[in-house]
């Protein structure tokens, strides 16, 4: 019998052996959980994942800090969000200029150089970074409050530094999403304990329901 299957999207940087989906499919034996390393370019990704979608045939999709806004984009699934960064295209977005300056590409890409292993490689140009915000836009047109009828919950961390840029944002998630979500005595990336003790039943739960 096949596996009910959980495609988690990964957040900035993450890949294929990134740390929450690795616990959650040593632990979710109910489930196949798959994670995959996508493009940096939002447009190439959506169009890497959206043939995910027709291979796999999940039932949920769980997206990670930037990869929420991947994640929301699809239509027609239940969607579990930790530390959904609803802000960070704005800001991306919003710095594709620089980009056009000598040496700053060079730069970023230095600074936000991802672990070695299966993750995603950064290239911040400015063509791709112009595309976030109507990356963002696309995604959005899939929210609760642009009459969707898809399920979205969210996690946040108290101790997520991201808070204080507004980079992730409960305000923000509340605007397009209401009061679907919960607040874990954590960081943005959220804590082994919490991946044992809130993600995994929600998974469950969602998976048991449908």
């Amino acid at each position: 019998m096949m596996k009910t299957k959980v495609l988690y999207i990964h957040g900035m940087g993450g890949g294929g052996d990134s740390r929450i989906p690795a616990i959650l499919k040593s632990s979710l034996t109910e489930a196949e959980v798959v994670v995959r390393t996508y493009d940096f370019d939002p447009e190439k990704a959506a169009g890497q994942i959206g043939e995910w979608i027709e291979e796999l045939k999940p039932s949920l999709i769980v997206g990670e800090s930037l990869g929420a806004i991947q994640a929301i984009r699809i239509k027609g699934l239940p969607h579990i969000l930790v530390s959904p960064s609803l802000n960070a295209p704005l800001y991306l977005g919003n710095l594709s200029f620089l980009a056009l300056i000598p040496g700053v590409t060079w730069l970023f890409d230095r600074i936000y150089k991802p672990k070695e292993g299966d993750r995603q490689k950064l290239h911040f140009t400015y063509d791709v970074l112009k595309k976030y915000r109507q990356h963002r836009k696309a995604a959005l047109a899939n929210s609760s409050r642009s009459g969707s009828k898809d399920y979205f919950y969210a996690f946040f961390g108290t101790k997520d530094h991201y808070r204080r840029t507004g980079v992730v944002s409960i305000r923000t998630w509340k605007k397009y999403f209401g009061d679907h979500f919960e607040i874990y005595e954590g960081t943005h990336f959220m804590e082994e304990e919490h991946v044992l003790t809130r993600l995994v039943p929600k998974i469950l739960n969602m998976l048991n329901t449908k």
